[in-house]
C-alpha cells in the first residue's frame, strides 16, 4: 500500500491543488492520495483561515466521486500547532506496512530542513518534490547538506504542468468582486458564492 500525504490549508482548494495530487498519484504509482486538511500551520500563524467545516466541505465538493483520493480530519481536531511529523507518526502506528509519501512543493523543499524535525519526517515518509511548469529542476544539495545524503534518496521529484493558480489570489478575486469560474470547481465556486466566503 503507498500511501500519498498531501497537506495544506486548502482555502479554498483549487485545480492546481487537484492536479498536483492526480499527477503524484499517477507518476508514483500511488494506492491512495489521502488529502489532509491543516488545522493551525505553524508557517501561517497569526493568518485569518476560514473555519475547518467549510475548508472539509470544500474538499469534499470538489474530490467527490475519486476513488483514490480521501480527506483526513486528524490534523483540525488537533489542539494547538499542527505539525508534519506528528501526522506521519501516527499514520506510520496505524499501519507499519504502508508505504509513506509526503507531498510537497518545490518551494516548499527549500525550507524543509526548518520545518520541526525533518529528519523524523524522512524516517517515517518519502518525499515527493512537485515541479510546476517549466521551472529548473529543484535542488537537493540545501537538502543533503541539512540532513544527508540519505535524504535526496529518499526524495523524488514529479514534474507537473504548470497552472499559475494560488488560493491567495482567489480569496483577492472573490473579495474584489471578480470571478474564479474555471479556476476551481464549479461546486466550489458555488459553495464559496453561497456562504458568503472571502468577501
Amino acid at each position: 500500500m503507498r500511501l500519498g500525504i498531501f497537506g495544506g490549508t486548502f482555502d479554498p482548494v483549487h485545480y492546481g491543488h487537484l492536479l498536483l495530487a492526480e499527477q503524484c498519484r499517477e507518476q508514483c504509482a500511488l494506492d491512495e492520495v489521502r488529502i489532509i486538511p491543516a488545522g493551525l500551520p505553524p508557517h501561517k500563524a497569526g493568518d485569518k483561515i476560514t473555519s475547518s467545516n467549510d475548508r472539509v466541505e470544500m474538499l469534499k465538493l470538489a474530490i467527490g466521486g475519486h476513488e483514490h483520493f480521501s480527506i483526513d480530519e486528524r490534523e483540525l481536531e488537533r489542539e494547538g500547532p499542527s505539525y508534519t511529523f506528528e501526522t506521519l507518526d501516527e499514520l506510520r502506528e496505524e499501519d507499519p506496512q504502508r508505504e509513506l509519501y509526503l507531498i510537497i512543493g518545490a518551494d516548499s523543499l527549500r525550507d524543509f530542513p526548518t520545518w520541526k524535525h525533518p529528519e523524523k519526517i524522512l524516517e517515517s515518509a518519502r518525499l515527493i518534490v512537485v515541479n510546476r511548469g517549466d521551472q529548473p529542476e529543484p535542488d537537493l544539495v540545501p537538502l543533503t547538506e541539512a540532513l544527508g545524503p540519505s535524504a535526496a534518496e529518499r526524495t523524488q521529484i514529479v514534474n507537473i504542468p504548470g497552472i499559475g493558480l494560488s488560493s491567495t489570489d482567489l480569496r483577492k478575486r472573490v473579495a474584489a468582486g471578480r470571478s474564479i469560474r474555471y479556476m476551481t470547481p464549479r461546486a466550489v465556486e458555488c459553495f464559496v458564492e453561497a456562504q458568503g466566503l472571502y468577501r
